[in-house]
């Protein structure tokens, strides 16, 4: 596999003009929807994007399992609206249910009905008809949009950027082919808050980043870390805080496959004795199980909780641990509050504004 970034820094002085055209591009783009040259569709309730600047590994999965858990303490349901990277499926919209096809619903969205249950996820590469099926079938309280921040398409009413260091310190502001950014710097402004998810203590210069180059704009910014919480085997039947001081293999198809990494050494004191890495979004065979198991060598085998969905399909995997993670946040600035409680501050004011101008469409439609 080439090494992308490595790529980008050799040829980034033929790369800068298609860089500045391709960010160029996405301002006509983003004017175009502003003017209302291209259609928006606005959902019946509270629409909520959970998106980035760049490209992968942001927390984007992490952080809409965290709202869809704050919505169940408040017995508020949503939909989740996405495009379901890598699925396949045989119709569209897709419901997605626990029991799916990974290779139909795709890893994300996969996990994200096993562990949301009260959710209702929906793959549609076209939100908006995905939206409206959904919308119309399950009157949800909210629409999550994952991915969302580029998909101008559908209107929202918070939009949630998530940033990760390297956007933020060498990679800030490089558009696409030069860097992993999607759209320029310009496009912030266009956020409700900003989200960074940190390895905390591994980020020289990243507080120093943040003053200059995110305060100024104004919005709040929330840093997040994922935190180990133990272990779990593929098949469910058990847990467990460590590996008892044994060797470890760690099998990774995700797009920070060092994080995986550095999360599992943290719980279990120590690097693994291997790390394999596939690529994102990774379909699991049973020659790749062959693989890993040739790899441990009867060592357990630590996977991510996003290929856990599609590996507890395959044979042969006992021995394999799902390494369990929760989402917790650590410094803010430019706010007042935790993040919880400014999203249920506006979340509240969101839904409330929706319940106001239904009661008001109603006694115009009876008047």
């Amino acid at each position: 596999m080439p090494n992308i970034p490595e790529l980008q820094r050799r040829l980034r002085p033929l790369l800068l003009p298609l860089g500045a055209l391709y960010a160029q591009l996405m301002r006509l783009r983003r004017w175009l929807y502003e003017r209302g040259t291209l259609g928006v569709w606005r959902p019946p309730c509270p629409s909520i994007s959970v998106g980035n600047i760049g490209w992968g590994g942001s927390g984007k999965t992490p952080l809409c399992g965290h709202l869809l858990r704050w919505a169940g303490k408040h017995e508020e349901h949503g939909v989740v609206l996405t495009r379901g990277y890598g699925a396949k499926p045989k119709r569209l919209p897709l419901l997605v249910t626990p029991g799916a096809d990974p290779a139909q619903a795709g890893d994300e969205p996969l996990l994200l009905a096993k562990t949301h249950r009260l959710a209702r996820i929906v793959v549609d590469p076209k939100r908006k008809r995905g939206g409206t099926w959904a919308c119309e079938r399950f009157d949800p309280d909210f629409v999550l949009l994952d991915d969302g921040f580029q998909h101008l398409g559908v209107a929202r009413d918070i939009d949630l950027v998530l940033l990760t260091p390297q956007d933020l310190l060498e990679g800030w502001g490089r558009v696409c082919p030069v860097g992993s950014w999607r759209e320029g710097t310009s496009a912030l402004v266009r956020a409700s808050a900003f989200l960074i998810k940190v390895v905390p203590g591994k980020q020289p210069g990243l507080s120093q980043a943040i003053e200059e180059r995110l305060r100024p704009l104004g919005q709040p910014i929330f840093t997040f870390a994922l935190k180990p919480k133990g272990l779990a085997r593929l098949d469910g039947s058990d847990r467990a805080g460590d590996l008892g001081g044994a060797d470890y293999v760690l099998a990774s198809g995700i797009a920070d496959p060092a994080q995986a990494a550095a999360t599992a050494a943290k719980l279990l004191g120590r690097e693994p004795r291997q790390v394999l890495a596939f690529a994102d979004h990774h379909a699991f065979t049973p020659a790749d199980v062959a693989q890993i198991r040739a790899a441990a060598n009867g060592a357990p085998v630590v996977v991510t909780a996003k290929d856990a969905v599609k590996l507890r399909r395959l044979a042969d995997t006992g021995g394999f641990w799902t390494l369990r993670t929760e989402l917790r946040f650590g410094p803010k600035y430019n706010a007042d509050a935790e993040f919880d409680d400014w999203f249920g501050a506006r979340f509240d004011e969101l839904a409330a504004h929706h319940r106001q101008a239904f009661r008001e469409a109603m006694q115009k439609a009876l008047a």
